[in-house]
């Protein structure tokens, strides 16, 4: 493991996972990044979260930040970008004077979790109790209410998610 990497206790790191930063994390406890994991962008995680495999958090290069908190998790496959090329209204290009990005950090509240394939486009702020379902596609802004599921590609809201059988789990764990 990397000892450049600020973390907790518990702290798990898949063998084949690749940090390019490791400098630019901060993990709590109880945290498990799988293999064949990229993390390219600055990030802090929570305690008691889960990166599945196969999973990439990038873009940004350390100016903009992924932030999960407590219980939450990324399926396998997730996508999150911190920066991306606008893809109606400027150049498909890196590195080019001029080419505008969208740029933004990415937090993920208490609670949330990420479908299998998803991507996150930056500049999303995903409230508590959020679900999103696997192979759904979020754009920059989205307007998310807490405590709902959200699938599809475009997303859009299914239905709320139960707050007080989560609470009651969390309860009987001694969380809150």
């Amino acid at each position: 493991m990397d000892s450049k990497i600020k973390h907790g206790n518990n702290f798990i790191l898949g063998k084949t996972a690749f940090i390019k930063k490791p400098e630019l994390l901060e993990i709590g406890n109880n945290v498990r990044i799988s293999e064949f994991c990229y993390i390219s962008s600055k990030c802090k995680i929570g305690s008691n979260c889960e990166i599945a495999t196969h999973t990439s958090i990038a873009g940004g290069d350390g100016e903009y930040t992924f932030t999960m908190k407590d219980y939450s998790s990324l399926a396998a496959g997730v996508r999150i970008w911190l920066s991306s090329n606008d893809y109606v209204n400027d150049l498909i290009a890196h590195n080019v004077p001029y080419v505008k990005e969208i740029k933004g950090d990415v937090t993920m509240e208490k609670y949330t979790g990420i479908g299998s394939n998803s991507v996150i486009m930056p500049n999303n702020h995903i409230p508590e109790g959020v679900s999103i379902g696997a192979l759904s596609f979020v754009p920059p802004n989205f307007p998310f209410k807490p405590w709902t599921v959200y699938v599809g590609t475009p997303i859009k809201e299914l239905k709320p998610r139960n707050k007080e059988e989560i609470m009651k789990i969390l309860k009987q764990l001694g969380e809150i």
